[in-house]
């Protein structure tokens, strides 16, 4: 029998041996190294200084106040991080970097939460005070298992992302102390385990949103020193609140019917109006309430102070009038009472007097038969009560005519301006003609070097500005004359070629400067107003991936005035496409797997600056490997960008195509979908660009197996790839092709994925360099 036991006793400790060591193992390599890639997104804080590398074993690391990472069956269940760059001490913030303030105007928001998003398994997130800046991106869903989110002391701005109402395991949501600029969500009763939900001190503004009162698991509910306004109505439905926080809004209406098991209310600073509801004298858990500086009028519930746990009560700053009863009870626990500047008459209640115990007790500024206690006489405040009782008797007569008068003066308004449009339009000429347009030079001396129609119609964020100064030529108009010099009016010798944008010629330009021309298909949608600013926006882009626009030329038909031909000038890259060093049968040299992923990070940087760096964003850019262009150090640059802004829309045309390439001028269009075949084609060569689509779908399922990779893959990338790094790269272009649109995945989640592939890459090499040493 005592073996028996013995027995058990040693296999119950082995279980639970077994279970801490599962609990507690060295996290998998992509954990590690999407809790590096963290660090670096976060600038190297001093905080994360024991973060070394891939060797870390971070589920093993002592927690201190400033850092906690949390373990549980070889995933990363928390982490917390405390920074010390908290928001609180800066006023103004208006969307960019602050330096020594915030992290560098370097940082992206979407990239940082993409990263984040691969810890799937994380439950508890607390990023406090860390500089982190921008929109919170909706990906911030996919951490679906949150069940703690502290985003609280940073620079986020924008709305509240709608898709966090899918997080259905959040119980605490605090977003505190950042610059949030929307309304208070509305969706926030999603939440079905919320109980804890804090936003103070951000700028929300508009209505406070019914959908909170669905939330019937809240405890705490804080949305203090926002700018939230309108009427707030019942809340006894939250039956679990314990603090209620709206003070320092610009909530106006009557005070709200309380749940009865609060603990504390604050609801100071506002505008509320009206008596002091009879049902708060009913709350019997109440603590601490704070209603001061509103504009709360009628006689205190004498109840009020002698609720049975009531310790703090602060009625300062209305217009409460009325008096209290000499022999008013005080609850035993009432040690601080503050009902100064209003319009109390009469004598203190005997247990409200300052003498009586440790009570804080606050009157001055009533009309209180109490001398030398800075009182106004009693007159005062009858006086007070008088006006008040005539104003809410003509209130209605007053607004009637003040609402009178602002419909005249708005009737009157609207006459003068009818009458001096019409004027204008018969006796003054239209403005500049669209010939002038063409020769005015679309240079301009501001910082940004945009023309002023731009800026009313296209908003340009910072890093599109600053990328066009960085020593890259300025953008300017060409007439006819010089490209005919530069190409020897367009001879065969300068033909380059001819894509779905129009033929291409080399030139050279009176500076000696080599160029390539792009003739563009006539458009005859836009004016030529339009479509010069349609140029000039395109123009004025920068970027290390993409070929540089040096300019643009409208040639005018002499006997209509209409668009003949137009002309984009571009930087000449003079060391071939992408294509072209793609598979032995090729002319250029062909490029090893490093090699190209190096070209597809480069590509796929540019076209994400392309769909976010600029705004409106440039889409549809129709992604071709032979459009990628290697320079010299065989970087990549982007070629034929944006056109589709200027360009005949012909998907629509009607004309229906009956050849096998049907379906890729159609899913060109969206361009995760082009990158995903342009992937594709790096790993399999250029004859991708001539199979139909449902040959490509086989050969990317084969792709799974390594024997369908010794059999379809190009031999150069068969030789110089390792599998993890292949397999990385095969699983993000299936997700690109997908057909289905919502699940592609965005070109942050691409780079951070091609990112991921190259370090892989370059670890297998520099392991083999070494083991060959």
């Amino acid at each position: 029998m005592e073996s028996s036991f013995s027995f058990s006793l040693l296999l119950l400790l082995c279980l639970t041996w077994s279970l801490f060591i599962l609990g507690n193992s060295q996290l998998p390599t992509f954990q590690t190294q999407v809790l590096l890639q963290l660090k670096k997104h976060l600038e190297y804080p001093k905080q994360l200084e024991t973060w070394y590398d891939r060797k870390t074993d971070f589920c093993s690391l002592s927690p201190s106040p400033q850092v906690n990472i949390s373990c549980q069956f070889n995933s990363v269940t928390e982490l917390r991080i405390l920074g010390d760059k908290p928001a609180s001490t800066v006023n103004d913030f208006h969307g960019f970097a602050i330096p020594n303030q915030t992290l560098s105007e370097t940082f992206s928001m979407d990239s940082f939460v993409t990263t984040l998003s691969r810890l799937q398994n994380l439950k508890v997130l607390s990023l406090v005070a860390l500089g982190i800046w921008g929109p919170l991106p909706d990906k911030i869903h996919r951490l679906a298992s949150l069940e703690y989110l502290d985003l609280s002391s940073n620079f986020l701005f924008g709305s509240v992302p709608p898709k966090i109402s899918t997080l259905v395991k959040l119980q605490t949501f605090v977003l505190d102390d950042n610059f949030f600029n929307d309304t208070v969500p509305g969706w926030l009763d999603s939440l079905s385990n919320l109980t804890i939900l804090s936003m103070k001190n951000n700028r929300l503004k508009g209505p406070f949103p019914s959908s909170i009162k669905g939330i019937t698991t809240l405890t705490s509910l804080v949305l203090s020193g926002n700018e939230i306004s309108g009427k707030l109505t019942d809340l006894s439905s939250l039956r679990n609140l314990n603090v209620l926080d709206l003070s320092g809004n610009k909530l106006d209406s009557h005070l709200p019917i309380m749940p009865k098991g609060l603990l504390m209310a604050f609801l100071s600073n506002n505008s509320f109006l009206g008596n002091i509801p009879a049902q708060y004298s009913k709350l019997s858990q109440l603590q601490h309430i704070d209603i001061s500086f509103n504009m709360l009028s009628g006689t205190i519930p004498a109840e009020l102070f002698a609720l049975p746990n009531i310790s703090y009560l602060n009625l300062a700053s209305n217009m409460l009038s009325g008096s209290l009863s000499y022999n008013l009870s005080c609850g035993s626990n009432l040690w601080f009472v503050d009902v100064s500047n209003n319009r109390l008459r009469g004598s203190l209640p005997s247990c409200l007097n300052m003498e009586s115990g440790n009570k804080v007790i606050k009157f001055s500024g009533n009309c209180l038969s109490i001398k030398g206690q800075h009182q106004h006489p009693e007159s005062y405040c009858r006086e007070l009560e008088v006006q008040m009782q005539r104003s809410n008797n003509t209130g209605g007569k007053g607004i009637g005519v003040f609402v009178s008068l602002i419909v005249g003066i708005a009737v009157v308004i609207m006459l003068l301006v009818i009458g001096f449009l019409i004027v204008c339009r018969k006796y003054f000429p239209r403005g500049i003609s669209e010939q002038h347009l063409l020769h005015k030079s679309v240079q301009d001396n501001s910082t940004a070097g945009f023309s002023s129609d731009i800026l009313t119609n296209a908003r340009y964020i910072s890093e599109a500005a600053k990328l066009g100064t960085q020593g890259l030529p300025a953008c300017r108009s060409f007439t006819i004359e010089e490209l005919n010099e530069a190409t020897n009016n367009f001879d065969n010798s300068a033909f380059l070629g001819e894509g779905s944008y129009g033929k291409l010629f080399k030139g050279r330009l009176e500076s000696g400067i080599q160029v390539a021309i792009r003739c563009l298909p006539t458009s005859r949608k836009y004016s030529i107003r339009n479509l010069k600013l349609r140029l000039d926006m395109l123009a004025k882009i920068r970027h290390p991936h993409l070929v540089c626009i040096l300019g643009h030329c409208i040639e005018v038909r002499q006997d209509d005035g209409s668009v003949n031909r137009v002309f984009l000038v571009y930087e000449y890259i003079p060391n071939g496409n992408f294509r072209s060093r793609l598979s032995e049968n090729c002319s250029g040299e062909i490029l090893t797997w490093p090699e190209r992923l190096a070209v597809l990070i480069g590509v796929c940087k540019a076209v994400h600056f392309l769909h976010t760096g600029v705004i409106p964003g440039f889409f549809h850019n129709r992604l071709k490997t032979n459009n990628i262009m290697l320079n010299e150090h065989r970087m990549a640059k982007l070629g034929d960008y944006g056109l589709s802004i200027i360009s005949e829309d012909t998907s629509n045309s009607g004309v229906k195509r009956e050849d096998n390439k049907s379906w890729q001028m159609t899913s060109l269009e969206d361009d995760v979908y082009g990158f995903g075949l342009i992937l594709l084609e790096s790993m399999l060569g250029p004859t991708v660009a001539t199979k139909k689509e449902a040959t490509l779908r086989d050969e990317l399922a084969s792709l799974s197996s390594q024997d369908g990779r010794a059999r379809i893959m190009n031999p150069v990338v068969l030789a110089t790839c390792s599998q993890e790094s292949i397999s990385i790269v095969i699983s993000i272009t299936n997700k690109c092709i997908c057909p289905e649109l919502w699940s592609r995945p965005s070109f942050e989640d691409i780079l951070w994925n091609l990112q991921y592939a190259e370090q892989v890459q370059a670890n297998v090499d520099s392991e083999q360099r070494f083991s060959s040493v």
